[in-house]
């Protein structure tokens, strides 16, 4: 009997005869194809799911190696993902932030621009945008980020300040002064627009309403480094050479780092005699900025004048190679080669200088006088006519007079008047060093703070290196683990100083964590198998893959539940994730507490690790306990009276606590261990103090 069946895969209508086996057949066909559909959308489902997991484990990944400033590591990370997924925003611009903070200023902006397709309605991705646009110097396009970025977040002051700092940099003066008006309108206390407007009004030549605006600005924010140097600026184009030495020297309390003001305030120590003062200056902008123009021409000419010949000589030297066309370096060079006995260098030098010009005297009869001493009379006497026949050219009205005037000590850069070749050089246009204000570094990475506490102790592929000496941070269950893994490809260390790592490392650790996989999956016996995963979990802790470290660890602590160092690298990993997740705005008690049994478990199968109690205190300190770190930080020195890092952090702690005496005592101490900027810290105690008192004495 013939029938028809609607197929339910494709809809079509199949004919047949029920008194055949077809019909038996094609019931038992429709059964399989349902199945095997079931089965492919089941598995499409699963690589889907998978592939979701897998990518938002690579970013959880790589922001964490962003916030750890492994800027490098990171952008692989973001790479995987962006493999993926290129139609997400996110790790477009997080690999910008990368290449920024790695000075690829064309590729942070090459990949946020393309974010911004994405998602056009991130402020702080314009934010990041102009900035990049600003160290290329393009600072229209900067300003018109601003602008949007000011449209979406009216409240950006930043915005506003970055924005009118580019129209000053394009010398649209009249329309930064009107933002700037705005701006004072809107905030009353923001010393840096009073400051900006005072440096508009110094640009234009007005140096009584700069300084009128700058003493507003002053008045708010007494440290504001930028405001000093602006002030100064003011007492140097007035030839106020003290009072720009001591403007200088605020400046350069508030801000060591900018090297023009070391520069500006060697000039003002010149013209007052003070020699030594102005190269001191000279020297320490070099180390600053080894490739400075300035500093070396200046520190030359310096040292001439001090009888430092050979010294000068290597100054001129680098600003010759640097520019080796400039004839004023040039005949510096030649006048000291001259009077060290190189007499055919000193010639050549002479003879550069007397090609461009050609009735230049001192030149002249400087070549004339080596000539001499070498013998050369017929070249001498040549160089001599020479001089006799420019001299009566210019009785005669024909060769014009050179400026014989050295009363001005100093002369543009861009000038190049030969007689002039012995006086202190300044730029064209004297410029102060702008700070373009940011926010966007605090939502990205949450580090923009002054004083942190040095990181926690833990397992590492890396020697300890504190940036002044290194030495083997020495652990006795660290020790017998590496005895008996003879095996590894290398040894564990103890190290609490982060390592940042650079492409080739990176790339040289995922294979590792390959091969270490290959090797965990053919293991064979408890003992290899717990090796191998310390060894990746160790791994993966240095490339920021917090999840699979714990993995590894937890899967360790299931073959050897006594084993300290599991229990202690666990807890730094949990730690080191709570605090990632934090910065995210996504404080995680689970894993907080997580951390707190880990390193109290470790303590109570290792009671002498210093390490261990340091690490708590660390922690504690971290969600504010402050009594219970400063007695978990003496414990660690109690057990280890050299860990400078106990002493460093328990100063802060106590800092914090308002114990500024007690904390001084402990910096004091960890810089004598060798942490120096210590001292920093202390000298940032003193200036509170004297802070405090002023206040004081007010009320």
């Amino acid at each position: 009997m013939p029938g028809c069946v609607k197929c339910e895969l494709t809809g079509k209508a199949f004919q047949f005869h029920f008194d055949t086996p077809s019909y038996l057949f094609f019931l038992v066909f429709l059964f399989v194809m349902k199945k095997a559909l079931v089965f492919i959308l089941f598995s499409f489902l699963s690589l889907s799911i998978n592939a979701q997991f897998n990518t938002d484990r690579l970013m959880i990944t790589g922001r964490s190696a962003l916030y750890y400033e492994d800027y490098v590591l990171s952008i692989q990370y973001f790479n995987q993902v962006l493999n993926a997924k290129p139609y997400l925003y996110e790790p477009w611009y997080l690999r910008g932030v990368a290449k920024f903070y790695l000075d690829d200023y064309v590729g942070a902006e090459t990949d946020v621009t393309h974010a911004i397709g994405l998602n056009p309605y991130m402020s702080n991705m314009y934010e990041l945008r102009g900035l990049c646009r600003i160290r290329q110097n393009n600072y229209d396009d900067a300003i018109t980020d601003y602008t949007k970025l000011i449209s979406l977040d009216p409240q950006n002051k930043g915005a506003w300040f970055n924005r009118a700092l580019c129209n000053v940099e394009s010398k649209q003066y009249e329309l930064a002064q009107q933002q700037l008006d705005t701006m004072i309108v809107k905030w009353k206390k923001y010393a840096n627009a009073y400051s900006l407007k005072a440096e508009v009004y110094l640009m234009q030549k007005d140096t009584t309403e700069a300084g009128r605006w700058l003493d507003k600005s002053l008045e708010i924010d007494p440290y504001d480094g930028s405001a000093w140097t602006t002030r100064a600026m003011i007492a140097l184009s007035k030839r106020q050479w003290k009072d720009a030495d001591t403007f200088l020297g605020k400046a350069i309390h508030l801000k060591p780092k900018s090297v023009n003001n070391y520069i500006n305030r060697a000039l003002a120590r010149y013209n007052v005699n003070n020699l030594r003062g102005a190269m001191a200056d000279y020297d320490t902008a070099l180390d600053l900025d080894p490739n400075n123009f300035l500093a070396h021409y200046n520190r030359g000419l310096l040292r001439m004048q001090l009888g430092d010949d050979n010294r000068a000589i290597t100054d001129f030297d680098y600003v010759v190679k640097m520019e080796p066309h400039n004839v004023m370096a040039l005949f510096n060079r030649a006048i000291l080669l001259d009077k060290t006995g190189n007499l055919h260098a000193a010639i050549r030098d002479y003879s550069t200088v007397i090609s461009q010009f050609p009735n230049f005297w001192t030149g002249l009869s400087r070549r004339a006088n080596c000539y001499r001493r070498l013998g050369l009379t017929a070249k001498a006497e040549l160089d001599e006519f020479r001089i006799m026949k420019a001299q009566m050219n210019k009785h005669q009205g024909i060769q014009p007079r050179w400026s014989k005037n050295k009363s001005k000590q100093m002369r543009k850069r861009s000038e190049v008047d030969p007689d002039k070749y012995n006086q202190i050089v300044v730029e064209d246009k004297q410029e102060v060093d702008h700070d373009y204000k940011s926010s966007y570094r605090g939502k990205v990475q949450n580090r923009n703070v002054e004083l942190t506490l040095k990181p926690m102790y833990a397992l590492s592929l890396f020697m300890y290196d504190n940036g002044v000496k290194s030495y083997h941070a020495f652990s006795a269950e660290v020790e017998a683990f590496n005895a008996q893994n003879a095996n590894a490809s290398q040894p564990v260390y103890v190290n609490c100083a982060s390592r940042h790592l650079d492409e080739l490392s990176s790339k040289t650790l995922l294979t590792r964590i390959d091969t270490l996989s290959q090797r965990i999956d053919n293991a064979r016996g408890d003992l290899t198998l717990k090796n191998l995963l310390m060894e990746r979990a160790v791994t993966y802790t240095a490339v920021q893959n917090l999840d699979a470290a714990i993995s590894d660890l937890t899967a360790y602590l299931q073959l050897d539940s006594a084993s300290a160092l599991a229990y202690w690298q666990r807890a730094v990993c949990h730690a080191l994730m709570g605090e990632f997740q934090l910065s995210q705005g996504a404080a995680n008690v689970i894993t907080e507490g997580k951390a707190f049994d880990d390193i109290r478990k470790a303590i109570e199968l290792s009671p002498q690790n210093a390490y261990l109690y340091y690490d708590e205190a660390n922690m504690c300190a971290a969600r504010k306990d402050y009594e219970k770190a400063l007695r978990l930080y003496d414990k660690a020195i109690q057990l280890n009276a050299n860990m400078a890092e106990a002493y460093y952090n328990s100063g802060l702690v106590l800092q914090k606590c308002g114990r500024k005496a007690e904390a001084v005592t402990r910096l004091s101490k960890a810089g004598e261990l060798g942490l120096y900027n210590a001292y920093s810290v202390i000298k940032q105690i003193g200036v509170e103090n004297k802070q405090d008192g002023k206040d004081t004495k007010k009320k």
